[in-house]
């Protein structure tokens, strides 16, 4: 059996591993810069240690110990907070928003990875003490963390509706993506230009459960925040006829959407737009309900 020392130290890089491994650099929202990294794996690294100390603690009958887990929570729920705020406060900078839906999300997968690298360690530690073999505590580590991503992996909009190219034109001066009104644009010089450069897509859901998400404002808006952050937008903030828009069909749920991008790849517009997660305040399931089943019948 190894020592206690050593059974912390394992579960303590277990859990850490676990929160680098979740750690996302990318298009979005998650740390890319030398500072989130720094607040983020520091946060993941105490987290794992308070893990990784529970299982001794209680082995040697410390129970007040387990009143450090309290106390971590509350921070994590405070990380949840900063998050929040931090976003908030750059948000009128930003050409298209995200929106707060789309922050509230972010805000809540920093708190919950943090909860994922402590009940890595926490689960590395007690197989290690029930097995006696290092090796073991890590496999149960890695399996852990595997299990838990599944648990707060996002579905994405490529998973609830189909998303194929819209038609963009215009009916005297309405801007229009197949059949659906987006906007009035008044100067004919805008309309050669959203005519020339625009690119449209059709978001069709595939079930009632995807038309009732997809009718979130805040999920347009993040599906309109992620093609501009990849694509770049092609507006300033006085040009509110350039600005991305997406309008839902009332009739059938269809959402139609339109963007003037830096670049003009439809293809790789419809790509980003499926791999959009959904937000999880817009998702909703009515389908899974009494009602819902029944209403289907």
């Amino acid at each position: 059996m190894p020592n206690t020392g050593h059974i912390i130290l394992v579960g303590t890089i277990m859990g850490t591993i676990a929160r680098f491994y979740l750690l996302r650099i990318d298009y979005r929202q998650y740390p890319s810069y030398p500072q989130g990294y720094t607040i983020h794996l520091t946060l993941g690294a105490i987290a794992a240690g308070l893990g990784a100390v529970v299982i001794p603690a209680i082995l040697d009958r410390e129970y007040t110990a387990i009143t450090f887990l309290a106390i971590a929570i509350q921070q994590f729920r405070d990380i949840r907070e900063i998050e929040r705020e931090s976003l908030e406060r750059i948000e009128d900078d930003e050409l298209v928003k995200r929106g707060h839906a789309y922050i509230e999300d972010i805000s809540k997968k920093f708190e919950s990875r943090n909860y994922v690298a402590m009940i890595t360690a926490i689960s590395t530690t007690a197989i290690i003490y029930i097995t006696g073999r290092t090796s073991f505590g890590v496999v149960a580590g890695i399996v852990t963390l595997l299990v838990m991503r599944s648990f707060i992996k996002n579905e994405l909009i490529g998973d609830i509706a189909e998303v194929r190219p819209g038609h963009i034109h215009f009916k005297g001066p309405l801007l229009m993506v197949d059949d659906v009104v987006i906007t009035n644009v008044g100067l004919k010089k805008s309309r050669e230009r959203l005519l020339e450069r625009g690119m449209a897509a059709t978001l069709i859901p595939k079930d009632d459960n995807a038309r009732v998400t997809l009718s979130n404002i805040g999920q347009r808006q993040a599906i309109l925040h992620d093609v501009v952050s990849i694509l770049g937008v092609c507006r300033e903030n006085d040009e509110p006829e350039f600005m991305p828009m997406a309008k839902r069909n009332s009739e059938n749920g269809y959402i139609c959407m339109i963007a003037i991008t830096m670049e003009p790849d439809l293809e790789c517009m419809l790509e980003v737009i499926k791999r959009v997660p959904v937000v999880e305040v817009s998702r909703k399931q009515p389908l899974d309900s009494y009602f819902g089943r029944k209403a289907a019948d």
